[in-house]
């Protein structure tokens, strides 16, 4: 099923912040108090298409408040505003008038809710002003809310069930093959209600979707792979072989000289270790190898077309002249156009001021530890400012686009990179692209969850938010970075806000708990199972 994050992002006026702010925590109280069994009881009944749902209230010096609602859905938009509207339509009203009148196409929108007497439904407007995510990430991908809810209580029912076997006579469950535990284990369900075990499951991710994942992404490599090829494109009609060589091998000579002498951290800014590069590389090499094969199968008969169109030589003359074209190109690009590209990004880090101690205020802070730690998840948002300049915002939205596509090709089985402990996280750009914007709903504390990311994926982390003003020094994109563990941690928490109103679906549920809970569901939904897949099973139980 369709999965959807968003967020939107609302500029208040800065007189209003404060009730916008009592709005909130208002609305955390009314429906944590709500009628029914459990926290947030009855917004999960009117809302029921939500996995997780924030609003945020960030301050900053240097711009008005922003409030920002964040959301993580099963199905379109569309269904999911309706839906907030019949819930909590009026407190969105209230909120909506504590913020700015935008000053684009939107405007005539806002007034029309807003307005002091307005009966006019608050969801398009909220939907006209919410931002889709340059990077995303589902923990369990492919599981829609219900059958998470509905596979938690059937992993309830069957440890109630082995309690109630063990009560007193002898448990039908001992003494017998895991193959035997499973048909009865799976009838007694049956018994209990859980008639969908009768259901093959529905499919996670279908292999359309994962083909058409990987094309999007080997379309991107063979694009980006283009882009830095052009200069030998452009060149190898007009250049005889032995002079492009010559003039090649002296810009590469006289790129390289500088970006070697420029190669080193800058005192107190190295972490990552020597060859840290190398194994980045390493890992890359295998997916660069293959975008550059599809590459060359795609731009050489193209390239032969376009000679042939212009040139009218024979099959065989221009197929040779296709391929020498791409071949040089491949030459600049390895040569010429990413060395050039790497000094000119050393050269502006080099040049790059990092938030060392950056201010938290006490009380904010007070505020996030107090709301921390109550269950298994946790919540966290952050906007910061992003460098300026033209490389840098080329680099942040081709690394955001790089990430997001590698992202929904590989990570499809709950773990991003070696975790397992993100349930939804996104990045967007915001404010015209002038800041990114950043939320997670993870398990664990924001410590480890944050040591998790340091340790595990810190080349990643440092790529999706190293353009961001004061981040931590890094060097050619990658290194360092979100490596300086406790400045960049500093960093996050600076730029911050308190989740003020946090709801979760399921918020007794880890991702790994989520994942376990199908496989055992997976299994039961099978009339019989063999020994082997039996025993397997059983480690689940």
């Amino acid at each position: 099923m369709r999965q959807t994050i968003l967020s939107v992002t609302l500029e208040v006026k800065p007189e209003s912040a404060a009730k916008l702010t009592a709005l909130i925590d208002q609305l955390h109280n009314d429906a944590n108090e709500g009628p029914g069994e459990g926290d947030f009881a009855a917004f999960m009944a009117k809302v029921p298409s939500i996995h997780f749902l924030s609003m945020n209230v960030f301050r900053a010096a240097d711009y008005d408040p922003v409030f920002v609602i964040e959301a993580n859905m099963d199905g379109g938009p569309g269904a999911f505003w309706g839906q907030l509207e019949n819930a909590i339509g009026e407190t969105l009203r209230a909120m909506l008038r504590c913020c700015k009148r935008p000053l684009d196409g939107d405007g005539a929108l806002y007034t029309a809710v807003a307005a002091a007497d307005s009966r006019q439904a608050v969801a398009p407007y909220f939907e006209a002003r919410a931002h889709r995510p340059s990077v995303f990430h589902q923990g369990n991908r492919g599981m829609t809310r219900d059958r998470i809810l509905a596979e938690r209580d059937l992993f309830l029912a069957i440890r109630d069930e082995f309690l109630k076997a063990n009560d007193g006579a002898a448990s039908p469950y001992r003494d017998v093959t895991p193959a035997q535990v499973h048909s009865r284990l799976r009838d007694a369900l049956l018994d209990r209600g859980f008639a969908w075990l009768k259901q093959k499951p529905p499919t996670r991710i279908s292999t359309t979707e994962h083909i058409f994942d990987w094309m999007k992404f080997a379309a991107f490599v063979v694009l980006a792979i283009l882009a830095v090829s052009l200069p030998g494109l452009l060149l190898a009609p007009v250049t005889p072989t032995g002079r492009f060589f010559l003039l090649l091998a002296i810009a590469c000579i006289v790129i390289a000289i500088p970006l070697y002498r420029i190669r080193e951290p800058l005192a107190g800014t190295g972490v990552s270790k020597p060859w840290a590069w190398l194994f980045s590389l390493a890992k890359a090499l295998p997916l660069a190898l293959i975008g550059v094969a599809i590459y060359a199968l795609c731009a050489i008969p193209i390239a032969a077309l376009a000679y042939w169109a212009v040139s009218g030589l024979p099959r065989d003359a221009v197929i040779r002249q296709g391929a020498r074209m791409v071949a040089l190109g491949l030459a600049s690009a390895a040569f010429f156009s990413l060395p050039g590209l790497l000094l000119w990004l050393r050269t502006l880090e080099r040049g790059d001021s990092s938030h060392d101690a950056p201010p938290i205020d006490e009380e904010e802070m007070r505020q996030m530890v107090q709301r921390e730690d109550w269950i298994p998840q946790n919540h966290m948002g952050s906007i910061v400012l992003l460098k300026p300049g033209v490389l840098r915002t080329i680099i942040v939205h081709a690394g955001h686009l790089a990430l997001h596509l590698l992202l929904r090709a590989k990570a499809t089985n709950g773990y991003l990179g070696s975790m397992r402990t993100v349930h939804f996280a996104h990045w967007a750009f915001v404010n015209n692209g002038g800041r990114l914007m950043f939320f997670s709903n993870f398990d664990q504390s924001w410590e480890s969850y944050l040591d998790d990311f340091i340790e595990k994926a810190h080349v990643g982390l440092t790529l999706a938010w190293g353009c961001g003003a004061g981040f931590p020094a890094t060097r050619f994109l990658i290194l360092d970075g979100a490596s300086h563990g406790s400045k960049f941690k500093a960093w996050a928490r600076h730029s911050m806000a308190v989740s003020r109103f946090w709801y979760s679906a399921y918020p007794d549920l880890t991702v790994d708990q989520i994942e376990r809970n199908n496989r055992i569901a997976n299994a039961l939904r099978k009339t019989s199972l063999s020994e082997k897949e039996a025993l397997a099973w059983i480690d689940e139980l």
